[in-house]
């Protein structure tokens, strides 16, 4: 039995002898009722003993109940602070693995492997400013960012491939001060004018709205005053962007470039290295280029969704009002689906034709018949999408030639690239 229960049973105990307390006395002796009061007054103590445990016992279990509760509490997480570093940063970059194979003319034919690697990340500070900064492992030249394997497996060089600042004034516009992204619109990625991979040094500024976009830039190609080619080149750029219905859409517009080369020894490379554009040398061997570039471009671009795959086919211009001859160049294509996510894909074609002097070889296109000026061919690719961040590509440069202009007959080159790219 309890202690409760002990005290309850003595309580109903007392009572009982209390009712009957008058018939005891006339049963009993006087000693014997002293003793039974004695007996009860015992009783008594017990009970009273019993219930101050019983308190004593509550308050200890009531205790180390609260202590339990408060040992398994759980533990406050501090809060991330809103506007925690984390929140401003975006990081970023790919990784790119190539194999490739060049037959040029009667050479034997190349095989090497390739890969590119950039990472980079971008910082939104206040006042609609961000500052980005990228490096790539690569090589020096503006129009490539390969390096190639081997070397018995040593180390590779890290580049600067972006620091830049970028201004938002208001909605649309932009102004940019660094190594940066080429502003510049180019049709699916046309490279006629500039590769890929090429990050313009200097400073560009640009506004979009309404379907309108315009963009502008004074870049260098050498800024220092004590280089003899200390050089700029700037450039304006306009277009718009319109539908034609439901699934049709138009891009087009027109840009001019002015590159003050003519004179100016190369900006990189070896010293008579003038990427297929015309140059001359003196008697100390000291080789200059022919011409400036004055560059008047046009391009359209005309996508249509109405298929299951959406279709884009596009062309690109330009001609060098400042040349006398091998002045113009041009870009056709047409490309079919857009890889991106799991199990997506694109095909396309494009033909180029660029002479010697229409466009500064340095910047344009490292790939087609081995890169700049002087050149012509068929280009075949494709691309899958094993998922939204992993491509596989195979890109075939078929019936390519360069020097044309140069030697009066062309080089034939052809090349087969294997790509695969992982972005993150």
């Amino acid at each position: 039995m309890s202690k409760t229960g002990v005290a309850t049973a003595a309580w109903a105990a007392v009572l009982a002898s209390a009712v009957a307390a008058g018939d005891a006395r006339a049963a009993v002796s006087e000693a014997e009722f002293e003793q039974m009061k004695a007996q009860m007054s015992a009783l008594m103590q017990r009970v009273s003993a019993l219930e101050q445990e019983n308190a004593e016992l509550r308050e200890s279990t009531a205790s180390a109940v609260s202590e339990l509760r408060l040992e398994r509490a759980p533990v406050a997480t501090p809060s991330r602070p809103a506007d925690h570093w984390s929140d401003r940063i975006r990081l970023s970059g790919d990784f790119r693995y190539r194999y490739e194979e060049i037959d040029v003319a009667a050479r034997d034919v190349r095989s090497r492997h390739r890969l590119r690697a950039r990472a980079g990340f971008v910082a939104q500070l206040p006042n609609a400013v961000e500052v980005g900064l990228r490096i790539a492992a690569g090589n020096e030249s503006p129009s490539s960012g390969n390096t190639t394997l081997g070397s018995g497996g040593s180390s590779k060089d890290l580049f600067l491939d972006r620091a830049y600042a970028t201004w938002t004034p208001f909605d649309g516009a932009y102004l940019s001060g660094g190594k940066m992204k080429n502003n510049f619109y180019r049709p699916q990625g046309s490279g006629l004018l500039w590769d890929s991979d090429y990050t313009p040094e200097g400073i560009a500024l640009g506004w979009s709205g309404s379907g309108l976009f315009l963009n502008a830039a004074a870049i260098a190609l050498e800024s220092d005053s004590n280089r003899a080619n200390r050089t700029f080149y700037y450039g304006v750029q306009s277009g718009f962007t319109l539908g034609l219905g439901e699934d049709l859409g138009l891009t087009a517009g027109a840009g001019y470039l002015d590159i003050p080369v003519q004179g100016e020894t190369v900006f990189f490379g070896d010293r008579d290295d003038f990427s297929g554009n015309s140059f001359s040398c003196d008697g100390d061997g000291r080789c200059t280029y022919n011409t400036d570039f004055e560059e008047l471009e046009l391009f359209s671009e005309l996508t249509w969704r109405g298929l299951p795959r959406p279709l884009a086919v596009y062309a690109h211009y330009v001609q060098n009002l400042d040349a006398d001859d091998h002045d113009t160049g041009w870009i056709a294509g047409t490309r079919l689906g857009k890889a991106d996510g799991a199990g997506s894909w694109d095909l396309g074609y494009q033909y180029e034709r660029v002479e010697a002097d229409a466009v500064l070889g340095l910047l344009r296109d490292s790939n087609v018949a081995g890169g700049g000026a002087d050149i012509r061919g068929h280009k075949l690719f494709g691309t899958y999408a094993i998922d939204k961040q992993w491509h596989l590509g195979v890109t075939v440069f078929v019936d390519n030639e360069s020097g044309e202009n140069a030697f009066g007959t062309g080089r034939d080159y052809d090349r087969v690239v294997l790509d695969t790219l992982f972005k993150y």
